[in-house]
């Protein structure tokens, strides 16, 4: 059983958010600290021209408020955004909070993980701690 479980949230459609957290729930102590987790990819500078300006303030606030609303579901839940590469922040995040857990979803590789690798893929082969990995 685990103390300290992180969750990264991608909110695509084909990942099974519900899942990962009753995954979290089974695997973790009565007082466990579950912390929710969605990175941000950093927009390329040539892109930032073309997007309104309240754009990503909005889309900040509103993956708060969602990362909120699922957080008050766990005992000791928390949400956290962060921005930067998402193997990269998950790993340093995780490193950075203690975690001896990740709870992470997956999908079937499909021809551009073999080539470039996934996010799951990363964070199992680099974490310094469990990894579960959701299909």
């Amino acid at each position: 059983m685990y103390r300290n479980i992180l969750i990264p949230i991608s909110f695509d459609e084909d990942r099974d958010v519900k899942g990962a957290l009753e995954v979290a729930r089974a695997l973790s102590i009565e007082s466990a600290k579950i912390t929710l987790l969605h990175v941000m990819e950093q927009m390329p500078t040539y892109a930032i021209s073309y997007i309104p300006e309240d754009y990503l303030q909005e889309s900040r606030k509103a993956i708060n408020t969602e990362l909120a609303k699922m957080a008050s579901t766990l005992p000791n839940g928390e949400g956290v955004l962060r921005e930067g590469h998402s193997g990269r922040t998950i790993l340093d995040f995780a490193s950075e909070i203690g975690a001896d857990c990740i709870v992470i979803a997956s999908h079937r590789p499909g021809m551009q993980d073999y080539l470039l690798g996934s996010t799951a893929h990363q964070v199992v082969r680099h974490a310094r701690c469990a990894v579960h990995v959701l299909r």
